[in-house]
């Protein structure tokens, strides 16, 4: 019997994405490196981002969108806004909990015409455990605003790169 599994599970891989695509979904990084969303996210720059996080965010932007040294059509503009709120207080009125939320305000610029093509908001956030060492609750804080950066560029970038799948979309459906 074992050697039917192999087959069975091929049958059912290609079963399912048989009914995926009957349904209209399509993946959208589908052809890889060489299709349509892939190289517009490539053609996408990231404009400067102010302070430490808008280093991080637009660090992970770019990891995210493989910008090369090519002429951008795009240009992505970020604007962020970092809050820590604390709660969970005790009775002596001492924090013990606090959350730590990110939130960036985006625009992808048509840098040719300079016309915003796509105005959105994007956040996350995470909690942080205040304890009694100041140290530790300040390396907390900074390992969040690590792990809400990439979040938020990850956010950014599915957004983009759907936006910009369906405008390659419109522009084919168009041209046939």
């Amino acid at each position: 019997m074992k050697p039917l599994r192999p087959l069975l599970l091929a049958a059912t891989l290609s079963t399912g994405a048989l009914l995926l695509s009957a349904c209209g979904l399509r993946p959208l990084y589908g052809t890889g490196e060489a299709g349509s969303t892939a190289s517009a996210l490539n053609a996408v720059e990231v404009g400067p981002i102010e302070g430490q996080r808008g280093w991080l965010v637009r660090t992970a932007l770019n990891d995210r969108l493989h910008h090369r040294d090519t002429t951008a059509l795009y240009r992505l503009e970020v604007e962020l806004d970092d809050s820590i709120t604390g709660f969970g207080i005790r009775q002596d009125s001492a924090v013990t909990r606090e959350r730590r939320q990110l939130r960036a305000r985006y625009r992808l610029v048509d840098v040719g015409t300079g016309s915003v093509m796509l105005d959105q908001t994007a956040s996350a956030d995470a909690g942080i455990d205040v304890v009694s060492s100041e140290y530790a609750t300040i390396a907390a804080e900074q390992t969040a605003l690590e792990r809400l950066s990439t979040m938020l560029a990850d956010q950014i970038v599915a957004r983009v790169a759907t936006y910009l799948r369906r405008q390659g979309d419109r522009a084919a459906a168009s041209s046939q």
